[in-house]
């Protein structure tokens, strides 16, 4: 006779109690080498052989203050795996491929990132195609010109995305025109960039002075360093790599309603000054945040999601630069609901502030913040990322590994004063994206101001 798994998971007197959760621990059996070549590229391997893969990820600090850098950088960044002097496209793709091999490149106003992987026994090969792109890209003009125009399109969609809008707003409004706003360029600029253009920001600004190399799969630290160095050793410059300037810090005051006729939904983008990872704060932070917007159980969720219905999605995080972090809170919600979603985060963000937290709510959070870094670490890919993040920040794969513990250390009474510091509303301020003809209700709950 079988049964169900309601069935199998019930007594007569109610539920079967869960297990306890195991232990989780972080690896620290990782055997890692981190140096700096002579070309002042910073190189950290980790030997991870738990699929016979290797992973690489390449930052490099990419900053620009010119009006078109941020058009050059992105066709740069889509055209560097095209073609080289000695490979055109189809031999890069060919060469990859007979390796298992994949490489992709992204820009964004801080960094120029290259990564991908290939099988353990193609290590050489994936660096060899890697240095033959940073020293030699050739960017053809018909391949920037078919770059351009995938671009172009792929930024036209974009600009009309709600969630797109809303970003651009808030950058300017906490940033003015600091150039970490550049995040998207316009097409027209796009459309202006010449490949001569992306050829001479390649020349003054893919640079490995200053720059991070992460190498983690089934190779030993010692020969993936030799590898790189040996790989690597082309790519000079006495120049460093050009880091973006400090960030104003974000001033709390009114939301910035931005009107988007016609609109239906509103778009909700709240943010405050907040913490790097090397605070000794930090980790009380990360739990406040958890608790208060971060996993689909969190407080904000619960109120404006699950009782209210306003909308589908809630979320409050951290977003990190060199020099610092912010919170972000976000959603998106019906027009004749916004004022009442954004009265509710109000009231979320001063219980928040004013009420300490329980032993049981805490334990929670650092169960999750705890498993989803052991889950994120896991695998090689996950672990490379983990590590080229922490690296443009100065970290090391030491904090990867220590960050369980301090977590683990963090009491309710750490995580209620990191709420009281960081979560009261007076703090914030941020940008609202709507129709403006249907949120006159906002002007009734004030600290809103209209355009």
């Amino acid at each position: 006779m079988s049964r169900t798994a309601e069935e199998i998971g019930r007594t007569e007197i109610g539920p079967r109690p869960l297990p306890p959760l195991g232990e989780q621990r972080a690896a620290t059996n990782l055997t890692v080498v981190d140096t700096v070549l002579d070309n002042g590229l910073r190189v950290i391997a980790v030997h991870q052989p738990t699929v016979p893969m290797v992973e690489v990820r390449l930052r490099i600090p990419f900053a620009g203050a010119e009006a078109g850098h941020a058009a050059t950088a992105e066709v740069l960044a889509a055209a560097i795996l095209t073609g080289t002097e000695s490979r055109d496209r189809v031999a890069v793709d060919t060469e990859l491929a007979l390796v298992g091999g994949e490489l992709s490149a992204a820009v964004d106003p801080e960094l120029l990132s290259l990564g991908g992987n290939a099988l353990a026994s193609g290590f050489d090969t994936l660096l060899a195609v890697l240095a033959d792109a940073l020293t030699g890209a050739t960017y053809a003009d018909d391949e920037v010109a078919g770059e351009k125009a995938r671009l172009i399109e792929r930024i036209t969609v974009a600009r009309s995305k709600p969630n797109v809008i809303a970003r651009q707003a808030l950058q300017r409004h906490r940033y003015g025109d600091h150039p970490f706003t550049r995040e998207l360029p316009e097409a027209a600029d796009v459309a202006k960039v010449e490949p001569a253009d992306v050829r001479a920001l390649h020349q003054a600004a893919v640079l490995p002075r200053g720059s991070v190399l992460v190498l983690v799969g089934d190779v030993e630290p010692e020969r993936a360093i030799a590898g790189a160095a040996a790989a690597l050793g082309g790519w000079q410059s006495e120049a460093s790599a050009s880091v973006l300037p400090a960030l104003p810090p974000v001033t709390p005051g009114d939301l910035l309603v931005i009107d988007r006729p016609g609109a239906v939904q509103s778009q909700i983008r709240l943010s405050a000054q907040s913490i790097s990872r090397t605070d000794p704060r930090y980790p009380a932070l990360q739990l406040a945040n958890l608790a208060f917007g971060g996993f689909f159980s969190s407080r904000l969720v619960e109120n404006i999601r699950e009782d209210k219905g306003y909308t589908y999605h809630a979320r409050s995080y951290p977003e990190f630069t060199p020099d610092g972090a912010t919170l972000l809170i976000d959603t998106d919600t019906a027009s004749d609901v916004t004022a009442a979603a954004l009265l509710e985060i109000r009231y979320e963000l001063g219980r928040f502030a004013l009420v300490a937290l329980e032993e049981a709510e805490v334990d929670i959070v650092r169960q999750y913040a705890i498993g989803s870094l052991l889950t994120s670490t896991s695998s090689q890919g996950g672990l490379a990322s983990q590590i080229a993040a922490l690296a443009v920040l100065g970290l090391g794969v030491e904090w990867l590994v220590g960050h369980p513990d301090r977590l683990k250390a963090v009491t309710a009474a750490d995580v209620t004063e990191a709420a009281r510091e960081f979560f009261a509303p007076t703090r914030f301020t941020g940008v609202i994206v709507g129709d403006v003809s249907k949120l006159a209700p906002l002007d009734r709950i004030g600290g809103v101001r209209f355009p």
